[in-house]
């Protein structure tokens, strides 16, 4: 059993907790329900393409930072001029909390996405409740039935989709109708290796008429122009900027060579 499977496990019992205790009827009469949201799918076409993260550990790294508060971190990025700001909601194995969202979308005014390991409908409706503006869904974990059925939900709502996959298998069974935005996750969930090579590779594979995100290992400008001669337009950054001691300057820093 890889991490993503462990995840995904525990996910669903959290999930199944959850419901039982603050039904769908009860998210939707949260104020932030009815929340005008920003488009991440606008931000990143017309800005700087830098979708950057807020998460204090993970599952390869283990502590990433656990001093730097949401507030001051999403303030500096919005600072920075990126493009959307990616909120890790994961307790278990990333120290992450819906408060996060919640902290993140009242204190700036540029697309939020929840990342979360997306495996019930429900989290949709809880993505929407705490102020969301995008929801990830992660190919690997979902059958071609749930991606059509939790993006449809999604746009139903009023939120927009990132479809994260990692290699053609995941893409090839995947209907895009309701996705706006695809990424490509450059890390190898078995090994936890990060290349770029993944996103060239499936670049080719990905319509033209979805926006093209590529996500891990992604730290120098470099990178970023030779991935944008693959065609992509957004670059998701985490561990870059968290690192450090402060990651809103880190990118200031980093978005003002861009």
């Amino acid at each position: 059993m890889n991490i993503l499977d462990r995840i995904t496990v525990d996910k669903r019992r959290e999930v199944q907790a959850k419901k039982s205790i603050f039904p769908i009827d009860f998210l939707m009469n949260s104020p932030l329900f009815i929340r005008k949201t920003n488009s991440l799918l606008e931000s990143v076409k017309n800005g700087s393409g830098i979708i950057a993260e807020f998460k204090r550990r993970s599952p390869s790294k283990q502590v990433i930072n656990q001093i730097s508060s949401v507030i001051d971190v999403v303030k500096g990025y919005e600072n920075a001029g990126v493009s959307g700001i990616s909120v890790l909601g994961d307790t278990k194995y990333f120290g992450g909390a819906l408060e996060d969202l919640i902290q993140a979308i009242n204190s700036v005014d540029i697309p939020i996405l929840r990342k979360e390991f997306i495996i019930d409908i429900y989290q949709i409706f809880e993505a929407k409740a705490f102020g969301a503006d995008t929801i990830l869904l992660i190919a690997a974990i979902l059958t071609k039935d749930e991606i059509i059925a939790f993006s449809k939900q999604a746009k139903e709502l009023g939120l927009e989709v990132l479809l994260e996959i990692h290699n053609a298998e995941e893409l090839k069974k995947s209907d895009l109708t309701y996705v706006d935005l695809v990424g490509v996750n450059n890390r190898n969930l078995k090994t936890f290796e990060v290349s770029l090579e993944t996103s060239k590779l499936l670049s080719m594979l990905i319509p033209d008429n979805k926006i093209k995100v590529s996500e891990s290992g992604i730290g120098t400008i470099e990178a970023i122009n030779e991935l944008k001669e693959y065609g992509f337009k957004g670059f998701l950054i985490g561990e870059n900027f968290m690192k450090t001691d402060d990651p809103g300057k880190a990118a200031i820093e980093f978005l003002k060579k861009l």
